[in-house]
Parts: structure tokens; C-alpha cells; sequence
């Protein structure tokens, strides 16, 4: 199984008569996703790789069928194309996009609360259903359908993580990048609820990073309610204090979002924590109960 996106999902690009959206919409139909339309303001009637484009959201999701958008528009509109898909009643909405402004974000989370849509993102790669689709801009070929979930605020480890889990012989369920912004639409314990129900998820990969408290409260989360395996590692460890690194939201600030404080709850609430991320592989090989004989020679490789 896995969560929110499927084979089912038929996908609106928006922006995509531009560089990225152009670029990726090509990727993803190469996967095998279903791009049904996509939009870009006052270019409908074109047609980019074979895929019919709308003015708005709204035309793709009443001609084409369209239930999941994935957002590629330059930050000042982005936060409109995120409440334009809300609008127009599409289920799940992944925003790519990086630096739209925070205010613009507050206006988005207060718009989507009466809304029965899941933002993923923004500032983030996107979600994949291994053999099933991907929507947004994760590398397909390092995938493999399986049984761990990987749930992530960085795009670039998730891409290490699922390449490890990936030559280890763990297949993948859902990989979802949450984001690195200071507003996001979802966070960890929004889709590690979904994990819970979803009887062919055996475990989940929860990779963190500095600034803000999601692992924290995940770690409490998952203490009280999540009774799968779930193995996290938290990026950031040297970063010093007020200095961002990377996303707009990994900075410690006001005493919090230190890793380790992060590292602590996550191992108080029994969750094993690796501090090595060339030893993530190895480490959920040994938390899912793999026996010793079928991991020797994938830990004799990678661990120090």
C-alpha cells in the first residue's frame, strides 16, 4: 500500500510551461506518473510533452480529473497556486517551490484550515509510491517498493537515506520531504498517523534536522502512539547557533533546535538514533529484526 499518492493519482502541474515545471513534468511521466493537465495562466491550449494545459486549476481538475498538484511557480506565486488548487478541491498539493515569503505562508495555513486538501511542502522534493508514482522531483531510479517509510525535512538526505535503505534490500512504502521552511503544511506526525494505518508500512526512517521542535514532538508522539520501529537520524549536529544551514528553518535560535536535544528525546522515547548517516542502512537492518546472517555482509561494508 502506501499513503496519499498512488497509481490512481492523476496530477495537475502547476507552472508548467516553465523551466523546472517542463523538466520534471518529462521526469515524472518517464516514471510512469499520470500527468493528467497542467496550468499556467494564460497559456491554456498548449500542450507540454503530449500534456494539455489549463488557465486554472479548476479547468484541470473539472476536464481532466486532476486530484493532486504539484507546484513548481516562482515564490511571489506561489502561495496564490497553493490556495488555487485548495479552491478547486485537489486532495494533495506539493509545493517545490523554495522561498516563498512567511507571511505569504500564514496566509496559506490559515486559508487551508476549513479546506479538505494536504499540503505538502513548500521547499520541499516531493512525494513517490515506489513502482506506483512519484510527484515532485525525487530521483525515481534510487527507489524500490517495499515496506519502510521514509519521512524527511531534507530533500538531498532523503535521496542518501532511500539509497541506502534501497542497496540494503529494503524496499520503500511512501518517501515524503516535508519541507524545510518555518511553515509547512504537514509535519511528522501528521503522516506518521497515516504510517500507523497503513498495514504494509513496517517501519519508517524519520530524518530530522536543527531548528524548531517537530522532532521533539514527534519523539512524543511516537512514544504514545506509534509502536512500529522508526529509526531517525538528525542533520546539523556541528551547525553553531544563528547560523542557518541550508533551510530557511534549520537554525538554532532562543536555546532551541539544538541536535542534540533533538538526538535525546528521540532516544528517550526508545527511538534508535544514528549518529553516523553512512550507518542509517545498517542500523534500520538491525531495529527491523534482520537476522545476522542476512546483514553481516552489508554491516562488515559500512560500519566503522
Amino acid at each position: 500500500m502506501s499513503i496519499l499518492v498512488d497509481e490512481n493519482s492523476r496530477v495537475v502541474v502547476q507552472g508548467i510551461t516553465g523551466r523546472e515545471g517542463a523538466f520534471h513534468t518529462k521526469r515524472m511521466l518517464d516514471y510512469g506518473t499520470v500527468v493528467a493537465a497542467g496550468v499556467t495562466p494564460g497559456k491554456g491550449g498548449r500542450e507540454v510533452e503530449g500534456v494539455p494545459v489549463f488557465n486554472t486549476v479548476k479547468q484541470a481538475v473539472e476536464k481532466e480529473g486532476a486530484n493532486v498538484s504539484c507546484i513548481f511557480v516562482p515564490p511571489p506565486f506561489a502561495a496564490d497556486a497553493i490556495m488555487d488548487a485548495a479552491s478547486a478541491g485537489v486532495k494533495v498539493i506539493v509545493c517545490i517551490t523554495e522561498g516563498i515569503p512567511v507571511l505569504d505562508m500564514v496566509k496559506v495555513a490559515s486559508f487551508l484550515r476549513d479546506k479538505d486538501s494536504v499540503l505538502i511542502g513548500p521547499n520541499c522534493p516531493g512525494i513517490i509510491s515506489p513502482g506506483k508514482t512519484k510527484v515532485g522531483i525525487m530521483p525515481g531510479d534510487i527507489h524500490r517498493p517495499g515496506n519502510m517509510a521514509v519521512i524527511s525535512r531534507s530533500g538531498t538526505l532523503t535521496y542518501e537515506v532511500v539509497d541506502q535503505l534501497t542497496r540494503a534490500g529494503l524496499g520503500q512504502s511512501t518517501c515524503i520531504g516535508i519541507g524545510g521552511d518555518p511553515i509547512i503544511g504537514t509535519t511528522f506526525i501528521d503522516h506518521l498517523k497515516r504510517f500507523k494505518e497503513d498495514s504494509e508500512t513496517e517501519g519508517v526512517v524519520l530524518i530530522g534536522e536543527i531548528g524548531g521542535t517537530a522532532e521533539e514532538e514527534a519523539a512524543e508522539h511516537i512514544q504514545k502512539e506509534f509502536h512500529k520501529p522508526v529509526i531517525a537520524f538528525i542533520a546539523g549536529q556541528t551547525a553553531p547557533p544563528g547560523r542557518r544551514m541550508g533551510h530557511a528553518g534549520a537554525i538554532i535560535a532562543r536555546g532551541q533546535g539544538k541536535a542534540e536535544d533533538k538526538i535525546a528525546a528521540l532516544q528517550e522515547a526508545g527511538i534508535a538514533v544514528a549518529l553516523n548517516l553512512a550507518t542509517l542502512g545498517g542500523t534500520v537492518l538491525e531495529v527491523i529484526g534482520k537476522k545476522l546472517t542476512q546483514i553481516k555482509p552489508y554491516l562488515d561494508s559500512h560500519l566503522p
